[in-house]
């Protein structure tokens, strides 16, 4: 064991295991599984290799991957990181940081997490953020199960056709395992309906809604009246939120909604082969109480210095086990650290540019391809950095030529139209390359 160091235990702690629990094996702790299901031949592992092997071997495997310049978005999206971030998370007191459960050892664990808060709420415009959840989807299902929580006697969600299909689909497995009824708001003209969801209110069994603020379609929605129309019925408003965006966009909290929730993954986490994400979560402080995740306050200690403490926790499994709101609120602690990083970098003024950037080459890209006739326009709308148009050639074959040449772009939609995305990493040289493509 001492070329280990870093495992756990020596063979006299394993021996002593073993004698506290009374069996003489590691092999005994596994008498009840059923014999066919132990495998017994060898493990297909590599010999031992030193460490300039080990990296010719992962290099070898890195080279089988194919790197192509991101023109997709559909809820990840490919913007720049600052070089500063990835040297800031690697310190070893924050890779392996997981839950404060100590508050007076782990002040910098909570100063960084109510700093995360600070910074969802100012871009939401909502009172109270947790930190933090998996990711978008499942922020988005607890907040579904929030709001049944928060009704009286209403156990009915309505979710908007424009959300994310990997949004939706997570929440419908939610819905389906906790009991939960989902109805559906409408689209029209590529943004959800207010018509649709007064017609839906009338039933008065609705608890909650869920609709996006930049949707499937990259379209900026007008929620406009949707709120004041959720609160008639006393019924909660969520909002699903790229928070990039919010940094130009209007606001969850300026359209009066409730509860933002979303995705950081779009504030500089790299798409990285589909991980990691960081869900988010806001709300009024009225809902309080019905947030899962934790909670970190700013208070002062007894020499009157400023400090910090875990105010709210007692909602979650370690406390509750089975009566606890949610079993999701595992602090994903490090990614919350890297978007809080990335948010301090940039600043106000910093997303801003990034947004505009994007908006300026996403239009650039929208209007070039219009005009090699090989795509129609879908719908007459607003949109960011994200949009949707018909194509007029066979979307697999387009998608495949651009992906041979370097490119990951044209996404099929679910309704036959195909996705193109632009963030501020793409230069204008990279979009006429790819609209040259496309003109072949």
């Amino acid at each position: 064991m001492a070329n280990f160091a870093y495992f756990p235990h020596t063979e006299e702690d394993i021996k002593a295991m073993l004698e506290r629990v009374g069996v003489d094996s590691i092999d005994r702790l596994y008498d009840d599984v059923p014999a066919e299901f132990i495998y017994r031949d060898e493990y297909a592992l590599r010999d031992a290799m030193s460490e300039q092997e080990i990296r010719e071997y992962f290099d070898q495997l890195d080279r089988k991957n194919s790197k192509l310049r991101i023109f997709v978005g559909a809820g990840a999206y490919d913007h720049y990181s600052p070089a500063v971030i990835p040297n800031l998370i690697s310190r070893s007191e924050f890779i392996t940081a997981y839950t404060p459960y100590q508050a007076e050892i782990s002040q910098g664990t909570l100063r960084y997490i109510f700093e995360y808060q600070s910074m969802i709420c100012e871009l939401t415009g909502m009172d109270i953020s947790n930190a933090s959840m998996y990711d978008g989807p499942t922020a988005a299902a607890e907040s579904m199960m929030m709001a049944v929580a928060s009704a009286k006697k209403k156990n009915r969600v309505l979710v908007s056709e424009t959300l994310l299909p990997n949004v939706l689909k997570v929440i419908r497995t939610y819905a389906h395992f906790h009991g939960v009824e989902l109805g559906t708001i409408a689209a029209e003209n590529g943004q959800t309906s207010l018509a649709s969801l007064r017609k839906e209110l009338e039933s008065g069994d609705v608890a909650g809604i869920i609709v996006p603020s930049v949707n499937r379609y990259g379209i900026i929605e007008n929620l406009e009246g949707f709120a004041d129309a959720v609160h008639e019925v006393k019924a909660i408003a969520v909002a699903y939120c790229d928070p990039s965006a919010l940094a130009v966009v209007k606001t969850p909290g300026e359209y009066g909604f409730d509860v933002a929730v979303g995705d950081g993954q779009s504030l500089g986490i790299p798409v990285s082969f589909g991980g990691a994400y960081v869900g988010f979560m806001a709300c009024r402080k009225d809902y309080v109480r019905k947030l899962p995740g934790r909670i970190v306050g700013q208070t002062v200690d007894a020499d009157g210095k400023r400090c910090f403490v875990l105010t709210l926790q007692a909602r979650e499994q370690h406390i509750r086990r089975e009566k606890a709101t949610s079993n999701i609120c595992s602090n994903q602690s490090l990614m919350a650290l890297y978007i809080t990083i990335y948010m301090s970098l940039m600043g106000p003024e910093g997303l801003k540019e990034v947004n505009e950037l994007s908006y300026a080459g996403a239009h650039y890209l929208h209007d070039r391809l219009l005009e090699t006739g090989k795509f129609e326009k879908v719908f007459d709308a607003p949109f960011l950095k994200e949009f949707v148009l018909k194509p007029l050639v066979p979307a697999k074959e387009l998608q495949q030529k651009l992906m041979d040449n370097g490119y990951f772009a044209a996404l099929e939609t679910e309704e036959g139209y195909v996705s193109f995305c632009v963030t501020e990493k793409r230069t204008k040289a990279e979009i006429d390359a790819l609209v040259s493509l496309i003109n072949e």
